[in-house]
């Protein structure tokens, strides 16, 4: 008896060591998947907007999926001129290329040309959405070393949130690892498989170990829309609406104590339910699912998040079925989700890879207004809130869409010469009328500069100062101008 009692403990002990020698496997398998990416980027100068900054470097993490793919951050390889990759526990760096990159989400699939880069590796597959109190590893290259880091943490959180990098509201995971500088786009593993995309942290006096990860609904998304080989985006209504939290709005609008919705106050003129939707509209369900008063969906049992969540999960030129009350009574109506996330901006956020657009005439240079522009009056510090003037950061945060106004056009600054004098001062001024012709975009303003027939070219603001000079003189001087400033053309590619 007790010889078989020994010949049990044997077999349990060897069973034990089989599980957990199973288990380190598993966790070689993904460590061998992760990879290390060098970007050597290059941002465009939205001051100066014919030129770029200059070259620099930054380094982030990914991790290798099916199909010879790696998966990262769209943060880690923005406005890149070369990448270069590195598998963990490997000496040998490979270049790489963008594939597809989502800004508005903060991922990107990168390729690598060499197949031998992929040699014995085994791609590691996506989970499923990680639950709350879940215990998940992060992997990555943290500054600090160039040895490949896994911290551990647990799932405390999963509701919409501002993506930093885009600042897009979309469903986000929060975990009690620290993500540092070049942890973004390594992947947070539970059970051997993908649970999010690590890509930003919380920082403060007060704040330890608060991470954040894309999860896995929009890293799906994003797959599954870049499966026909382009990049479509996240759906958006294009609407403004507000919560009925408030009993005198609800009974203002007839609602009873057993009816929830979220009320619609505007439909911008590039939104997929204009003329489908109607100010004072009420949207109480959304494909069947009852939207609360405070604008939240109950996404899984027990969890609620932004309403936005059953469209966000929709692929553009999907159908979305909406239950709204409209004159008191209810209504079924269906919409074509035509138009990606921030469809409802007049100044657009953050914008990579894609070149400031200009126009240049007389030495006068005008774009239009973007976050890029306005971060640049804090680079350095950060400060551009506390230094960027108040009247564009007015419009950026609280600008919105009209048919009078589709773009903020500003007279960025003017490139002194004989036949600008008295102007060379006048800069960040928002333009209004061009020649007595409103401007609401970028191309009416350089429709009206040259199809001007007049003798004078009158600019205005938004304030009624103008500008005014000699159709004939800014017609003979503008390439002198341009050649003095070392400058190639009087607008940019994306408007020629």
């Amino acid at each position: 008896m007790k010889e078989i009692k020994v010949l049990f403990k044997i077999s349990f002990v060897l069973i034990l060591c089989l599980v957990r020698a199973g288990d380190c496997f598993a966790k070689t398998e993904v460590k061998d998947a992760v990879v290390k990416i060098y970007t050597v980027f290059n941002c465009y100068n939205y001051h100066e907007p014919w030129q770029k900054w200059g070259q620099k470097s930054f380094h982030g993490s990914g991790c290798i999926i099916k199909g010879n793919r790696i998966l990262t951050n769209a943060h880690v390889v923005s406005d890149q001129t070369f990448i270069q990759v590195r598998r963990a526990g490997k000496a040998k760096k490979y270049t790489a290329r963008i594939e597809t990159i989502a800004h508005a989400c903060d991922l990107a699939i990168l390729t690598v040309a060499d197949n031998s880069f992929f040699a014995d590796v085994k791609p590691v597959e996506i989970g499923k959405l990680a639950k709350f109190r879940d215990k998940a590893a992060v992997y990555g290259f943290p500054e600090g070393g160039d040895k490949l880091c896994i911290t551990e943490g647990v799932v405390s959180r999963i509701e919409h949130s501002k993506y930093t990098h885009s600042s897009a509201y979309l469903l986000a995971c929060q975990i009690d690892a620290p993500i540092n500088s070049g942890s973004s786009g390594g992947p947070v593993i539970k059970d051997n498989q993908i649970i999010g995309v690590a890509f930003q942290g919380m920082y403060g006096e007060n704040i330890e170990n608060i991470g954040y990860m894309v999860p896995v609904p929009i890293i799906k998304h994003f797959l599954t829309d870049i499966e026909d080989g382009v990049y479509d985006g996240t759906p958006g209504l294009g609407i403004s609406m507000q919560k009925m939290e408030n009993p005198d709005i609800r009974e203002k609008f007839a609602f009873s104590k057993n009816e929830t919705g979220v009320l619609v106050n505007r439909i911008y003129p590039d939104s997929p339910a204009k003329k489908i939707l109607l100010p004072c509209d009420i949207i109480v369900k959304i494909n069947g699912t009852n939207i609360a008063n405070d604008g939240t969906i109950e996404f899984r049992k027990g969890e609620r998040t932004f309403f936005g969540y059953l469209f966000q999960q929709k692929q553009i030129n999907d159908f979305l079925q909406l239950t709204i009350k409209r004159d008191n009574r209810y209504k079924n109506i269906k919409i074509k989700l035509t138009k990606s996330l921030d469809c409802d901006r007049l100044v657009p956020h953050q914008q990579y890879d894609t070149p400031p657009v200009y126009y240049i005439t007389g030495g006068l240079v005008f774009e239009p207004l973007t976050l890029n522009y306005l971060t640049e009056f804090g680079m350095n510090n950060n400060s551009w809130m506390m230094n960027a003037p108040t009247d564009l950061l007015n419009f950026y945060l609280n600008g919105e869409p009209s048919q009078a106004r589709r773009e903020v056009i500003i007279l960025v600054k003017v490139l002194a010469d004989e036949i600008n004098v008295g102007y060379h001062d006048c800069q960040n001024y928002i333009i209004d009328y061009v020649n007595g012709v409103k401007i609401s975009t970028i191309k009416d303003l350089i429709k009206a500069f040259e199809e001007n027939n007049k003798k004078y070219h009158i600019v205005q603001d938004i304030r009624g100062y103008m500008i005014v000079l000699e159709v004939n003189k800014v017609k003979q001087l503008s390439n002198r101008i341009l050649q003095r400033y070392n400058i190639s053309a009087d607008r940019s590619k994306n408007l020629s």
